[in-house]
Formats: C-alpha cells, sequence, structure tokens
C-alpha cells in the first residue's frame, strides 16, 4: 500500500467513524423523545409527568398507588401497569390466573414463592431486578423501604389470596 492510497483509507476510517459518533449522539439526546416516536405509537408513550397515578383496585390492599401504562386490566390482551409501593406496603399470598412479569424500578421488593409470610423465602430484588411470577404460583411480595414496580400481564387481571381474611375486598372501608 503507498503513502496516498493508505491516507485516503484513513480518511475514509476517519469520516466513518465521526459519522458514527454523531449518530450515536444523537440517538442518545433523543432516547425519552416524543421527537422520535411515530405518530402511531404516540398514543402508548407515557411519561412521569403524565402518567396518571391513582388508589390500588378493590383487589388488592390499600396504600399503593397504581398507573395503567397500557392495555385494560379488566378485558382480554396485553396489560402493563406501574405501582408505587410506600414503606411497610404487603400484598399478601395469592395467585393469578395468568403470568405476571415484574420489574423493579426503584426501591427494594421482597418476594416469595410461599403460602404464607415468610423472610427466609424472599428474594430482594433491587432496581433493574426481574422475575416472573407463574400462573397459579403462590406467592407474595412486600417492601420495608418503598419501591416503584411495573408488572406485564396478559389481562383479564384477576387475584386470589390463599387466606380469604387477606382479600381487601371484604373490608367496606378500602379506599
Amino acid at each position: 500500500m503507498n503513502a496516498k492510497t493508505f491516507l485516503t483509507f484513513a480518511s475514509a476510517l476517519s469520516l466513518a467513524a465521526v459519522a458514527s459518533y454523531a449518530a450515536d449522539t444523537t440517538a442518545r439526546s433523543n432516547q425519552g423523545s416524543m421527537a422520535t416516536v411515530s405518530s402511531a405509537d404516540a398514543s402508548s408513550v407515557k411519561t412521569l409527568g403524565v402518567m396518571k397515578w391513582g388508589p390500588p383496585p378493590p383487589a388488592l390492599p390499600p396504600g399503593a398507588k397504581f398507573a395503567v401504562m397500557s392495555g385494560d386490566p379488566a378485558s382480554n390482551g396485553f396489560v402493563s401497569l406501574r405501582a408505587k409501593m410506600p414503606p411497610g406496603y404487603t400484598i399478601p399470598p395469592h395467585f393469578h390466573a395468568s403470568d405476571e412479569h415484574v420489574t423493579v424500578l426503584a426501591g427494594t421488593l421482597l418476594f416469595a414463592m410461599a403460602d404464607k409470610i415468610d423472610p427466609n423465602a424472599e428474594t430482594a430484588f433491587k432496581s433493574g431486578g426481574y422475575f416472573v411470577a407463574k400462573a397459579n404460583m403462590h406467592h407474595y411480595a412486600r417492601t420495608i423501604s418503598g419501591a416503584v414496580v411495573q408488572v406485564d400481564l396478559i389481562g383479564p387481571f384477576s387475584i386470589t389470596y390463599l387466606n380469604p381474611a387477606d382479600d381487601p375486598r371484604k373490608n367496606v372501608g378500602h379506599q
């Protein structure tokens, strides 16, 4: 390879590297930006500022805040929910008719496959942690310090408590 060919090759390689870096920087700066979402996808885009948080459904213990990200929990099809659980929040032992895919977004969630609350059976999932609670699997979840989680499932959402006395729907004062 002569000097002229080498310089041409080196120049082309440098330009390719600069173009690649610029494209990567632009893509990273647009992450989370509505400008990068097509209008067909805009209805499914949620930012923390526009999510509508509300009380949990009557089937879950009061105290947490919930937001429906996608779908209708009462209907057939994909559903994505977020829950902000305050310190000390517990969902007693229960099971569901469909798999739940849980991602911890903030805080720490304690999870166990058990018929009764047993700290020795728990696994602590911190931010970024993920697990699947399979359909009909007995389990519970709680947090000591608070947690925000995302739960993805195929609806309709259902929950059956192992101990009927734990079911908040039996508590008339649930809000």
